[in-house]
Formats: C-alpha cells, sequence, structure tokens
C-alpha cells in the first residue's frame, strides 16, 4: 500500500486500534512498546508519502527532553546542566533547553514547550515547591523536578518525581558548624521567609538549629534579598541591613551567591571575614573555592542530582518504574571564613 497511507490502514496493517495509532503518532505514553513498535514499523515498511490531510499525523517520534532552567544567572546550575545533558546524549535522547528568570512559571513554560517541540519528557531544574495537581495538569509528558521537591504541594507521591537535598537538613548543618565554634549571634540571609520554595525550607532549617541549641531566633538579624538570589540583591540586602543592626558574630546565607554578596557588604561596613564575623552558607558552587578566604558551605552533589533526574525520567519513558523522591546526602566543607570565638 504506497502513496495515500490513511491512519485507519495503519491501525488495520498493525493490527491495533485507531486510538493506539493516534495516541503513537502523538508521542502519548500510555501506550505499549510493542504495540509502539507495531505502529512504528508499518510506517517505516509502507515508506508512503502523507497527504495533507495525514502529513500532521504520521511523523516520526521525537527523542527530544526539554530542560526548563528557572533563575537564568544562577551559576549553581552550571555543572547541573552539563550533567543532565551528557546523561541525556548517551541514552540517545537529545536536549533542548529553555532558560527563564526566577519570577516565571516554569509549569506553564513547560506545557508551551511540550507542544512546540514534540518533548518525550521534561527536567524542571529550580521551581516551585508548591504545586498542586491542577498546576501540573497542563504538562501531560513524564516529567521530573530537579534540585527541588513538592515539599509545600499537594502532589500526591505516585504522581510525581524529583531528585533533591534536604534543605532544612543542609542548612542546619551550617548553622551547626558556626555554633560548634562558639557563635550564638548568627544572622541570617534569605531570599524569602514564606516564598514555598528553597529559602523557606533553608530558613526553616535555620531555626530549627538554632532551636536545637536553645538559642532564641531574633527577627531583627534575618535579612531578605526581596525574592531573589543574585549576588547583587544580596549585596544590597546585606548592607540595608547592616544599617539597622549589626549585633552578630556570624552569618548563614541560604546560598553560596548570596554569601559573596553578603561579604562584600560586610567588609564594605569594616568587618573583617572571619575574624569579625564568619559566614556559611549552601550550595558548593566552584568560585566558592577560590573567593577570599574560601567559604566554608555545604556542598551539594551537582553532578549526581543532573545523572540522577535523567535516569528516573528514562524509567519512565520507558516504562521501567514508577514515580519516586529521590534525597541525595550533602558534605560540608570547612573553608576559611568560619573563626572560632570563646
Amino acid at each position: 500500500m504506497r502513496g495515500l497511507l490513511t491512519i485507519k490502514d495503519i491501525a488495520r496493517l498493525s493490527g491495533v486500534s485507531v486510538s493506539t495509532v493516534s495516541r503513537v503518532l502523538n508521542d502519548r505514553p500510555d501506550v505499549s512498546e510493542k504495540s509502539r513498535r507495531r505502529v512504528r514499523a508499518v510506517i517505516e515498511d509502507q515508506n508512503y508519502i502523507p497527504n495533507n490531510t495525514a502529513r500532521d499525523l504520521v511523523r516520526v517520534r521525537s527523542e527530544a527532553v526539554g530542560l526548563i532552567v528557572r533563575g537564568v544567572q544562577n551559576p549553581f546550575f552550571t555543572d547541573i546542566i552539563h550533567s543532565i545533558e551528557g546523561a541525556l546524549e548517551a541514552a540517545g535522547y537529545t536536549m533542548v533547553m529553555r532558560q527563564i528568570g526566577s519570577g516565571e512559571d516554569e509549569i506553564a513554560a513547560g506545557a508551551s514547550m511540550q507542544r512546540d517541540k514534540r518533548l518525550r519528557g521534561i527536567i524542571f531544574l529550580g521551581g516551585r515547591s508548591n504545586y498542586t495537581p491542577e498546576e501540573v495538569a497542563s504538562v501531560t509528558i513524564p516529567f521530573v523536578l530537579c534540585s527541588y521537591s513538592n515539599s509545600y504541594g499537594s502532589l500526591a507521591p505516585d504522581s510525581y518525581s524529583s531528585v533533591s537535598i534536604c534543605d532544612r537538613s543542609a542548612a542546619a548543618d551550617a548553622v551547626d558548624a558556626l555554633v560548634a565554634n562558639g557563635h550564638t549571634r548568627i544572622a541570617a540571609l534569605v531570599a524569602d521567609r514564606d516564598d514555598s520554595s528553597i529559602s523557606q525550607l533553608r530558613y526553616e532549617g535555620y531555626c530549627e538549629a538554632l532551636a536545637a541549641h536553645g538559642i532564641p531566633v531574633r527577627p531583627e538579624l534575618v535579612f531578605s534579598a526581596g525574592n531573589s538570589f543574585l549576588i547583587e540583591d544580596a549585596y544590597l540586602a546585606m548592607k540595608e541591613g547592616l544599617r539597622k543592626e549589626d549585633d552578630f558574630t556570624a552569618l548563614f546565607a541560604i546560598s553560596d551567591d548570596m554569601a559573596i554578596g553578603a561579604m562584600r557588604a560586610l567588609r564594605e561596613h569594616g568587618r573583617r571575614i572571619p575574624e569579625d564575623c564568619s559566614v556559611a552558607a549552601i550550595d558548593g558552587i566552584t568560585v566558592s573555592e577560590y573567593i577570599q578566604p574560601m567559604l566554608s558551605t555545604v556542598c551539594q552533589p551537582k553532578e549526581e542530582l543532573g545523572a540522577k533526574s535523567v535516569e528516573l525520567l528514562r524509567e519512565l519513558l520507558e516504562g521501567r518504574g514508577g514515580h519516586a523522591q529521590v534525597t541525595l546526602p550533602t558534605v560540608f566543607r570547612l573553608g576559611e571564613s568560619i573563626h572560632r570565638i570563646s
């Protein structure tokens, strides 16, 4: 049957229903691999020339996976992106990346990209932690949340996959290191205290760690960068905070970038690091090893975050596994930015 081939012809020759053929042609995940292979084999064997009606029905299945990166200026994502791209290419997939601002909607971006690029699946790198089932319903292909989970949301555990660290524990580890060196007046620099994202999780970890050591939280020592993780915003937030309150001997910043911005503000205020103010953070970005003094920080397993995200997505795409929420361990790196006080 050369020439004009209809969807009914494909169904008859492959021994499946018309609806199954339609799902295969539209790259829907709810088709058995056996049926998918039979339909593709018929299309390839017939070598037909589609007519105008069938032109959009019969297309080679895309092997593209989307990567939505929320936070275009975040250097923490660089190693994760490289890890994801390498793992996808090794598995025979093509990565299609889109970067959006930290205030944009990653789910809407993913739904749009799914339609435009005919994606097999999506990895969301960075995002909110409070999704509802109604929000994610617009993404109808398998997806994985990378570097965060649905801590404040209402998604059922069997409806999504994620790979992240325990942000509360990471924050507690950084604060514990400061307390272990004699500090009790510990300030915090956050993006926001209640943004339903990692800033809130790490702020809660800071509060929990202080409470565990019997140290009260002093609200005047918590500085906010206005829902931003950028170095310049952290610098400005720290400068403003120091004008009002500087009665602290240590600072916990929720990210390395924010710590770097804060350290400049501290120096300009006449505070030596670490002699006058110790600093600890979370992330372990490369530049944190080379600043002076070298930053003490909780290092995330960046390459493993990327590789594990691809592994989970492949299991979903290839029918080898279900949804899972994976938490990876972190390691505290003692640099030169913490000073012991009596």
